[in-house]
């Protein structure tokens, strides 16, 4: 009987309905057709459903990338990260990656990362004789690091539904966000250094000009400072660092005189659109999600996979890999919310800490977030850099490896991910 929820969202799902609705319309179906239960329980479940403090964070996060969008921040971290590695192998390809690493530390949003910094990056890339497909890919896979590297919206629906804490995983995602950068990095070297890319090289920055960079820089980079500094010394909750790192946007913005009222309104108009969008599918997975504990799928999913092995390193592997091909035909949220429920009792029984599997969890969805058919970065991509939907996807596949490596570096090596929780909460 089951079975008929998951037909009725899998259809939804392929009519390209909202995935929110797909969700409680599957829920509704199942209910309806069981008849064990009255269709206002869906109601019932779907408003405690956001009834989480830490939920906050979701809209402060998106508005405080918004207005250092709009602020002209983006700008000027792209120019420092240019006086600094424009002059190596790869050139503007390095300098697109070490800016997103920077920007990450205040979007949240892989798709703010994209679309907000990444207009900055394919622009200025193509001006120098960047082919637009490789810019797109560049820029595609370096927006993973967004939601890696700590404010994270995605990891804070994570710790919600795992009732983890979101300063542990927000500090568990500093070490592998840096390690994906590295790694992309390596890849653009390689590439660039074979001939595979074209990647004119700029001028090394002097001295001075590194320094006038980076004191135009300061504001932009004081944002993730601010944030990470909160974090480590407990000074604060992450929803309350969201509040301080909204008002310090607009502040900054305002005092060099690069964020309009005009501009201000637009980021919050733009920030509570997106917050409702993500809202929504939250309420709309809750009863979907009750739907699937009462009937303790959860639990007998465990059971399966524990009967066919016990070796947590060969399970997660399984888990990866279907979270990866998930990726390939839904939205990332949605994943999260079903996937979450079910794989924790499996994660429980493994003993495997919620806080590195959270991440792992983050890292293979924001993966599936660039892979084709569905990938909503590599539409955004595509349209910036206007480039077709074929070339995008061939220029994406180098781009492959460092984040497959990556995640297979996260997976199994725990240690790297839980290293800074465990040095500062514990």
């Amino acid at each position: 009987m089951l079975a008929i929820m998951f037909v009725l969202f899998a259809i939804g799902v392929l009519v390209e309905m909202p995935i929110a609705f797909a969700l409680a319309g599957s829920a509704i179906g199942y209910l309806a057709i069981a008849g064990a239960v009255p269709l206002t329980v869906v109601v019932q479940r779907m408003a405690p459903g956001l009834d989480s403090f830490p939920l906050l964070a979701i809209p402060l996060f998106i508005l405080a990338g918004n207005l250092i969008n709009s602020g002209g921040l983006a700008t000027r971290i792209f120019d420092f990260a240019t006086a600094l590695f424009g002059h190596i192998r790869g050139s503007l390809a390095h300098v697109n990656i070490a800016a997103s690493m920077i920007f990450a530390g205040m979007s949240g949003v892989a798709q703010a990362d994209a679309a907000g910094l990444g207009t900055v990056e394919i622009d200025a890339m193509r001006k120098r004789g960047f082919d637009p497909g490789f810019s797109a890919a560049v820029t595609a896979a370096s927006a993973i690091i967004g939601p890696i590297i700590p404010p994270s919206v995605i990891m804070v629906i994570y710790a919600v539904i795992a009732q983890v804490s979101v300063a542990d995983l927000f500090l568990a995602g500093i070490l592998p966000g840096l390690l994906i950068g590295a790694l992309l990095m390596a890849q653009v070297y390689w590439m660039a250094v074979t001939g595979r890319v074209v990647a004119p090289v700029q001028p090394r920055a002097t001295l001075p000009d590194v320094g006038r960079a980076f004191w135009r820089a300061l504001p932009a980079l004081l944002a993730p400072i601010i944030l990470v500094a909160g974090l480590l010394s407990g000074a604060a909750t992450p929803t309350e660092l969201g509040a301080v790192t909204v008002i310090y946007a607009a502040a900054v913005g305002f005092a060099i005189g690069e964020l309009t009222l005009r501009g201000a309104l637009k980021a919050v108009t733009e920030a509570g659109l997106t917050a409702g969008v993500l809202v929504f599918i939250i309420s709309a997975a809750v009863p979907f999600g009750w739907v699937v504990s009462v009937n303790n799928v959860p639990a007998q999913f465990a059971d399966f996979m524990l009967s066919l092995t016990d070796n947590k390193w060969l399970i997660l592997f399984v888990v990866n890999l279907l979270l990866l091909l998930a990726g390939l035909v839904m939205e990332t949220t949605a994943i999260l919310l079903i996937a979450v429920p079910a794989l924790l009792p499996l994660a429980a029984a493994l003993q495997i800490d919620l806080v590195h599997f959270g991440v792992v969890m983050v890292l293979n969805l924001l993966i599936g977030a660039t892979t084709p058919p569905f990938g909503v970065i590599l539409f955004i991509m595509m349209d910036i850099a206007k480039i077709s939907f074929g070339r995008m996807v061939r220029s994406m596949l180098p781009f492959y490896v460092p984040l497959g490596a990556a995640l297979l570096v996260i997976t199994y090596c725990p240690d790297l991910v839980l290293f800074l929780p465990r040095l500062f909460t514990n």
